[in-house]
């Protein structure tokens, strides 16, 4: 039977057989999910282990039935093919692992693994079990994107649900019994906080990471944190890219706005790009960090070291700021691996900077353009966050070093000195690791850091603040206003006055939020001094994650404002950016001017 002919055979049953297929993906995605979680939180007997695992090996085999089913189905299969390459290479994976483990006898990634050196345990292959089931079921959503074009939801309300629902179920996963090793397991209130924390990629936390959560959970945090590293940006172009066909034009001027695009419509590929650029940057970062750990720090074996190496390199690049040692990277002997410091302090950069600027400077064909067309200039967003970034951490090195040199730099040589004073003026700007005693630091030196974690990184980045754009525009602001000039300019372009309202907007809610907060806190908990209260909340709102050390010592209302803190600083400054995005009701009409005495 040739290819045609079998077309016109299967042709009236498409349709059915394809429905029959969607559901039947949904209903063993949410059973495989299921009992994942089951017995990856709960289940301890190693029988019932063994059964749940069969179970779900049996779900992957019917996954990899439905997929050669959809091939057959195809009429075009080798379009079909390339589109789903991804998905046909996981597909492979599981077909050739289920064959040789449940057939021959001989279980190959298991054996694979242990050829490497790595002992692959029944908790690393749950790992990749649940890793399969993350890439499936985001598979399947991709495919049924078409079905998304009758959610008429504004990004705003995407953004505000979409990381609720991520730490709803963060904290859910953080309460199940195997997940801590705490006898009693983690209260309810810090295991919210340890959610939101990843989830917003702040990185303070209650609890010590590296000894209190089991590895399960060292896991959970982790997609937590690269879940929300991603966050705000996969939300934000799930409009403008994966339901392109019943997108309005208020959600391409958004993405517009934020991700400072060509045009209306270059926002379509932007998920795609974004990710492919996320996970390159994490897995050269993480090399890099496995390769420069330094002789002294011991680990378990070869694989506790790759994922100390993974778990940093994708903390630092999303500005997280989470480590799995007591005192991050001040404890011995981390604290004097200093080119690993550099490396991580390279990634922070990188994340920091925003993937707008990232693309514009460092995708290969705007180098090679630029290379055939010397005089072609960036993007004005990329020279914006380019130069205030590096303007902040100088301004942040210099003051840092001056500060701290005969107090927490003091036993370091000038060398060794300069690197801990670049790094910190680094992480102070949203990513939260530490290489000195925080504790420690002088009250200019905190006042100096309060500074830096409000403006924090800059837009379409992982990191927060009010973002190094606003902080540009609001300085020529006042630069304009004080010499009375007409326009705003900068780099021989004029600002429109917008943008400026926009800017103060952003700082003002920025202020009021942290005034409110702090107000709280001081009367919550008034056994601490109140710079560290105000440090400890400026740097929850900007999702830096740095702490004198009295984040586990907060009450629970301490905590809870601290939890609010967060999460409004990881969406609400974007929010309020989104909503003076969209139009005016009408702006067809201006009022009388007036006078009004101000200053």
């Amino acid at each position: 039977m040739n290819t045609e002919s079998l077309n016109r055979l299967l042709y009236g049953s498409k349709l059915t057989a394809y429905t029959i297929m969607r559901r039947t993906t949904y209903v063993l995605t949410l059973i495989a999910i299921s009992l994942l979680v089951y017995a990856h939180g709960v289940v301890e007997n190693p029988v019932r282990l063994r059964l749940l695992f069969h179970a779900i090996d049996g779900i992957l085999v019917i996954f990899v039935i439905i997929y050669f089913l959809r091939i057959l189905y195809a009429f075009e299969r080798v379009k079909f093919l390339r589109r789903t390459w991804f998905e046909g290479i996981l597909m492979g994976i599981i077909f050739f692992n289920e064959f040789f483990t449940y057939i021959v006898g001989f279980p190959l990634i298991y054996n694979f693994f242990e050829g490497i050196g790595i002992p692959l345990s029944v908790e690393f292959y749950r790992v990749m079990v649940s890793l399969y089931m993350l890439v499936l079921l985001t598979v399947e959503l991709l495919e049924t994107r078409v079905h998304l074009k009758t959610m008429q939801l504004k990004p705003s309300i995407t953004f505000l649900f979409s990381f609720i629902f991520l730490i709803l179920v963060g904290t859910g996963l953080f309460m199940l019994p195997k997940l801590s090793n705490a006898p009693e397991g983690i209260r309810f209130i810090d295991a919210l906080f340890m959610a939101t924390s990843a989830s917003c990629v702040t990185g303070l936390a209650v609890v010590d990471p590296g000894t209190y959560f089991t590895f399960s959970g060292q896991v959970v945090l982790l997609l937590l944190i690269q879940l929300g590293g991603l966050g705000i940006l996969t939300f934000a172009t799930f409009f403008a890219s994966l339901i392109r066909q019943g997108v309005g034009i208020k959600q391409h001027v958004a993405m517009h706005e934020l991700m400072d695009s060509e045009s209306l419509f270059s926002t379509k590929n932007l998920l795609s790009k974004l990710i492919l650029l996320t996970l390159t940057i994490e897995s050269i970062g993480a090399v890099a960090v496995f390769m420069t750990w330094g002789t002294d720090v011991q680990f378990a074996s070869l694989g506790s070291k790759i994922f100390f190496s993974v778990f940093h390199a994708v903390s630092a690049f999303c500005n997280a700021g989470f480590s799995l040692y007591p005192q991050g990277l001040y404890t011995e002997p981390i604290r004097f691996a200093y080119v690993m410091h550099l490396v991580v302090a390279l990634l922070i950069i990188f994340g920091g900077l925003g993937f707008p600027t990232i693309l514009d400077v460092f995708s290969p064909m705007n180098m090679r353009a630029r290379m055939q067309k010397p005089w072609k200039n960036w993007k004005m967003l990329s020279r914006v966050t380019i130069y205030t970034s590096a303007f902040l951490t100088a301004v942040g090195m210099i003051g840092f070093f001056l500060l701290e040199y005969f107090n927490t730099l003091s036993s370091l040589g000038f060398a060794e000195a300069l690197i801990a004073s670049f790094f910190q003026s680094v992480t102070t700007r949203t990513a939260g690791f530490n290489t000195v005693d925080i504790s420690a630091l002088t009250v200019p030196t905190l006042l100096l850091f309060t500074f830096l974690m409000f403006i924090g990184a800059s837009p379409g980045s992982t990191g927060g603040g009010i973002k190094t754009t606003t902080f540009t525009v609001i300085l020529f602001a006042v630069a304009t206003t004080i010499r009375n000039k007409r326009n705003m300019e900068i780099g021989h372009r004029t600002i429109p006055h917008s943008v400026a309202y926009k800017a103060f907007s952003v700082f003002t809610f920025a202020a009021i939020i942290n005034i409110t907060f702090i107000f709280i806190l001081s009367i919550s908990d008034a056994q601490f001094d109140i710079i560290k209260l105000a440090f400890e909340q400026v740097s929850a709102f900007a999702t830096v994650g740095l702490s004198t050390g009295i984040t586990a010592g907060l009450s629970d209302v301490g905590k809870a404002v601290i939890i609010m803190s967060m999460y409004l600083g990881r969406v609400g400054t974007l929010t309020l950016a989104l909503a003076l995005s969209t139009r005016a009701s009408s702006t067809a009409y201006r009022y009388p001017e007036t006078q009004l005495a101000v200053g």
